[in-house]
């Protein structure tokens, strides 16, 4: 009789835990949707980057015109993949051309991110683990800012979560069929960033260690050519592309890499030291630079999970530590030693985190620490000897996960981004409609790289006769607007405010007759328009 009342017990302690869990869980994705699921159209920058996003995403949804590139790199001249236009198409095609609808996948895509990493983390460690993971990643103020505007490494964080979840569940399972799932994952991630395909070969590995166990080589051995295939398909595109183009994609990387990228001045060892600091920093305080003494903080504690767990008397534990912290190690090598852009921050431009493929399994490595510090006590038997400080873990567990959190919830992205966003991008592209009336004009921008799509985008919506094309190749125009960048004012020449401006349109042919200033002003922090309409 006691028996059977032990087991019915422990049935209702099991269905309270996992009622409670539930609960936990909902409250965690909850507050994700809460952070980021408010002031959608103005929390976002908006800048060339985003206005080329949404030229393509329009022509695609409303023309037809099918992109076979995805945005363009910022380093050399080629591109990442188109896929990322298609996974976002749906929301272009539903909000007609609001970019806050775009925007608003971009942050469900985050919340189902944070999700995904609870089941990750569950899976390795235990209920504790994963919301505490998952937490992590709900408040996190780079990540709730990622999921707060248009740009490609913006859906990185799910689809990295997908492939790490969906390997490891084929690891923990023994069914091959998850490798498909880690598959698809590992297929957007390469194609919303170039450089995701630093991710491979640790998804393979695990996947090579998977089938020489007994009684998996076969299964995995078709599901890995399936996964190769599921890959190579969402290259098709390009592929299509590089056969219209005699290969131009190619030869724009190939060059790249034989002119030996980027030049940098720390060296090796400096650069791999601070990718480490980056990457492992970026999704629990922010970045680097901002928070120096908080990054090393940081990378302290994972660093000292991952020794501290590398030998776990749980098997699985142990091999999901020692998988995520190689991973950490490979990613850290392979992105400061090849990618020169890691090493340095140029402060007022955009940060590009590419390297946020590593975020949930940052904080699944975090989550493992702070469950099992909070389960640790100390031992209880009489005549066992006592070690000092035993006792402190669920209090330091504690003291970490609230620091953790109050310091991401206090530096949480501003409800208008710095330069508006959409809506003051919108509101300069009106007046500069105003001012040409119905001209016909031409948009120019300074410095030359840098495109003005930021203010393409709205006049196009607008109806505005404003083309971004070559004043040479259409004849005679009668307006000229020209947005200049007060952050490269090396790079220009000459300063904003009228220097620069009045150079570039005294260089321009198609006008009737001379050009007169109409109007000036600043459309962003550091951003100038000035309108020129031409004088008969």
């Amino acid at each position: 009789m006691r028996s059977k009342a032990n087991r019915v017990a422990t049935r209702i302690v099991s269905a309270g835990d996992t009622t409670l869990e539930l609960l936990g869980l909902v409250a965690v994705v909850a507050l994700a949707v809460l952070l980021r699921f408010h002031d959608l159209a103005s929390r976002g920058t908006w800048d060339s980057d985003q206005g080329h996003d949404m030229i393509v995403l329009e022509g695609f949804v409303r023309s037809g015109i099918w992109p076979l590139l995805g945005p363009p790199t910022s380093i050399g001249d080629f591109h990442h993949g188109a896929l990322y236009y298609y996974l976002l198409a749906p929301s272009a095609w539903l909000g007609g051309g609001d970019p806050a609808w775009v925007v608003g996948e971009i942050a469900l895509s985050g919340v189902a991110a944070v999700a995904v990493t609870w089941w990750l983390a569950r899976s390795m460690a235990g209920p504790l683990a994963g919301l505490t993971a998952a937490l992590l990643l709900g408040v996190s103020a780079t990540a709730v800012e990622g999921s707060t505007f248009i740009w490609n490494p913006n859906l990185i964080a799910l689809s990295s979560a997908f492939a790490l979840a969906g390997a490891w569940r084929a690891w923990t399972t023994h069914s091959a069929r998850w490798w498909l799932v880690a598959a698809a994952g590992m297929a957007v991630t390469m194609q919303c960033h170039v450089l995701g395909i630093v991710m491979l070969p640790p998804l393979a590995a695990l996947m090579v260690a998977d089938a020489r166990r007994e009684g998996q080589g076969p299964s995995v051995a078709r599901v890995a050519i399936a996964s190769v295939a599921l890959i190579v398909a969402s290259y098709v595109p390009l592929i299509v592309h590089e056969l219209q183009t005699n290969l131009q994609e190619a030869n724009n990387a190939l060059a790249f890499l034989r002119s030996g990228g980027s030049a940098v001045a720390l060296d090796p060892l400096s650069r791999v030291v601070f990718a480490a600091l980056r990457l492992v920093s970026w999704p629990l305080v922010g970045l680097v630079t901002d928070a120096p003494i908080a990054a090393l903080l940081a990378l302290a504690a994972v660093v000292g999970i991952i020794a501290w767990r590398w030998r776990a008397p749980l098997a699985t534990e142990r091999t999901a530590v020692r998988w995520l912290g190689l991973t950490l190690l490979w990613s850290t090598l392979a992105l400061g030693l090849g990618t020169a852009g890691l090493a340095t921050v140029v402060q007022g431009l955009p940060v590009d985190h590419y390297h946020a493929f590593l975020d949930p399994l940052i904080v699944v490595i975090v989550g493992i620490g702070v469950a099992r510090l909070w389960e640790a006590r100390p031992p209880l038997r009489p005549g066992t000897i006592r070690i000092p400080f035993a006792g402190a873990g669920p209090a330091l567990a504690s003291v970490a996960l609230v620091a953790l959190v109050t310091w991401n919830t206090v530096h949480q992205p501003p409800p208008v981004a710095r330069d508006g966003g959409y809506p003051a991008a919108l509101a300069a592209a009106i007046r500069i409609d105003q001012t040409t009336g119905d001209r016909r004009g031409l948009i120019s921008s300074l410095p030359a790289f840098k495109p003005a799509e930021a203010y393409v985008y709205p006049l196009e919506r607008i109806g505005s006769r404003i083309e971004p094309e070559q004043a040479d190749q259409m004849g005679r125009i009668d307006s000229l607007a020209i947005v200049c960048d007060g952050l490269f004012t090396q790079a220009i020449g000459a300063a904003c405010q009228g220097p620069a401006e009045d150079r570039l349109a005294a260089t321009l042919r198609g006008f009737g007759g001379s050009l007169g200033l109409a109007d000036r002003f600043q459309a962003a922090p550091a951003r100038w328009i000035s309108v020129y309409l031409a004088r008969p």
